[in-house]
């Protein structure tokens, strides 16, 4: 006789850089174009080896203006807005204001356990395996695995959670 076939996915919070840069490109030469920024100081940073950014105008309005801006060029490049994580708001030089954030591509231990918790939570026939930066779920139906992700997707988790390898 033979076994059920063993089912799985993975369960990661990778970024595609790639996308993140064009994002931070489409988002620079909006505000460019943009009336309301013209003669001021408008300034989008991506520090890809920091992971990080940095934006930087005349005052908080117009800095979050330019949030605003790069998460609707993030959301239409299929990345989640829990991709940045704000770090601090301070004055800048020359009486602008700076807002930092960091580019959260990893789940945490406490998030990774949260996880685990919440799917053991679920009585599916499922088996979850932190794997260090991923977290592996396995089970024989397909049924529980999308039942597993969909119940993940409606959590409020700071990681923004990306699925692959559906096997």
């Amino acid at each position: 006789m033979a076994k059920a076939k063993e089912h799985h996915f993975d369960i990661s919070a990778k970024l595609d850089m790639q996308e993140m840069r064009n994002a931070v490109i489409q988002a620079q030469k909006e505000i460019e174009t943009r009336y309301d920024f013209k003669g001021i100081t408008k300034e989008i940073t991506l520090n890809e080896a920091a992971k990080s950014i940095i934006l930087i105008s005349a005052s908080d309005n117009k800095v979050e203006a330019i949030y605003d801006v790069l998460i609707s060029k993030m959301n239409k490049r299929g990345i989640s807005i829990n991709s940045l994580e704000e770090l601090k708001k301070e004055d800048s030089s020359g009486g602008n204001r700076k807002y930092s954030y960091k580019i959260v591509d990893t789940i945490e231990k406490e998030e990774a356990k949260i996880i685990q918790t919440e799917i053991k939570g679920l009585k599916l026939k499922v088996t979850a395996v932190n794997q260090g930066d991923e977290i592996r779920v396995s089970g024989k139906n397909l049924d529980d695995l999308q039942a597993v992700m969909k119940h993940l997707r409606s959590l409020e988790l700071k990681a923004p959670l990306v699925f692959d390898n559906f096997r």
